[in-house]
């Protein structure tokens, strides 16, 4: 009879004991498993490297929309109706830079979630109201840039409440907390039990297919459809004006009823319009009262010499209004690109791994996807401001104050 040393005991017991696993528990070994994070195979190398990434992503994220906001707040030339939807989107990415970012650093890398079930909760709130808010912001500009492009006279006439920016800002702010802060909230209570463990902060409604399609809709492809819709219509409106020449801004008086308010052309050393971020407003406002200090009066021009003065002035006026528009139509491209960009990934693979339970999509796949929405609030303060000339020079005098008063004091008109 052959003795068995201890180490082959233990070898035979572990072997009986594997043999011996139900099928249950080795799906729930193997679901345990493949909760883990991939973060645990990486060299420590690779996690250094990593970690170095990320924290980089977040300071350019709150530089960049702190920069934003403090453009806004030195500026009084910013305060502008449709800047403030810029202060709103910048608003929404620093908070993202700030709060979101730093808290899922450690458990994207090591996968475990150390601060609690309550900071998770409050975590998910703030991370999908950001997100979402973002997006309704971006919605909110090309809309507005929309209509001083191709409803420049109504555009002008808007009064009231319902022109006021405050408003729409905080109607985008409640949209976006409705859209998935209720179920974030509640979705355990409701269900009667949580599905997230203990050491993992994710949504219960993480792998719910139907309710991921309907508020992604919501999210991504409404807001997506919405801001192309924009952008196309305003590319018509261009090429058409550029074909027939533009004539909704500005009417055209009647004959034998020209006078001197009609007298359009700056004269010479006054400041040039305002940049394309500026709509007709602004423009009209800020010019004007050089252009009538210069305008002669009925009585000392004849009413030829006025009809030509004034189809040169229209014509300049008109042109330059189109050359702002084809900026803002530039501009509003790139955003459409962008947000697809970054969007379009993360929400394709949310619902398929939603209808999969989440074992068709890799979890790496799903992490490099759902940074890509982080990286879009850390390129929007350079994606929108920056296209415009009043941000590049609110951004100069902070930054640069000695090169902004030389060239300040270069381009001011002597008298």
């Amino acid at each position: 009879m052959r003795i068995f040393s201890q180490t082959e005991l233990t070898w035979i017991r572990n072997m009986h004991n594997s043999t011996a696993e139900t099928p249950h528990m080795a799906g729930a070994r193997n679901e345990t498993l493949s909760t883990q994070s991939p973060s645990s195979e990486f060299s420590l190398g690779v996690m250094v490297l990593l970690a170095f990434l990320m924290v980089l992503l977040a300071l350019v994220t709150i530089l960049g929309n702190v920069l934003v906001i403090l453009a806004f707040i030195m500026d009084r030339n910013l305060r502008h109706r449709s800047n403030y939807f810029f202060l709103n989107l910048a608003i929404s990415d620093f908070a993202v830079g700030v709060f979101c970012m730093p808290l899922y650093i450690p458990y994207a890398l090591t996968g475990i979630w150390h601060f609690g079930r309550g900071i998770c909760k409050l975590w998910l709130v703030m991370d999908y109201l950001l997100c979402t808010a973002s997006v309704f912001s971006i919605v909110l500009i090309s809309y507005d840039r929309f209509l001083s492009v191709t409803k420049a006279v109504s555009y002008r006439a808007q009064q009231g409440i319902a022109s006021n920016p405050v408003i729409k800002m905080v109607a985008v702010w409640v949209f976006a907390f409705l859209l998935y802060c209720p179920a974030i909230l509640f979705w355990d209570h409701v269900a009667g039990h949580s599905v997230v463990a203990v050491d993992q902060c994710y949504a219960e409604f993480f792998d719910n297919w139907y309710f991921l399609l309907c508020a992604s809709t919501l999210e991504f492809f409404v807001p997506l459809l919405s801001v192309t819709y924009f952008n196309v219509h305003i590319f018509h409106n261009i090429q058409r004006r550029q074909r027939h020449g533009s004539m909704q801004d500005c009417e055209l008086p009647r004959r034998d009823s020209l006078s001197w308010r009609f007298c359009l052309l700056p004269r010479p050393g006054a400041s040039s319009p305002p940049s394309e971020a500026e709509d007709s407003v602004s423009s009209t406002r800020s010019w004007r009262p050089a252009v009538m200090a210069n305008c002669p009066s009925p009585t000392q021009t004849s009413p030829t010499a006025l009809k030509k003065d004034f189809s040169v002035s229209f014509r300049s006026r008109t042109g330059s209004k189109l050359q702002r528009d084809k900026k803002i139509a530039k501009s509003l491209a790139i955003i459409v690109c962008v947000f697809a960009i970054c969007w379009a990934p993360y929400t394709l693979l949310m619902i398929i791994r939603g209808a999969c339970k989440g074992k068709c999509i890799h979890n790496s796949l799903y992490e490099i996807t759902f940074w890509l929405l982080w990286i879009n609030s850390s390129l929007n303060p350079f994606l929108y401001p920056l296209c415009h000339v009043r941000f590049r020079m609110a951004f100069m005098k902070i930054l640069c104050p000695k090169m902004f008063a030389k060239w300040r004091s270069r381009n001011t008109p002597s008298f």
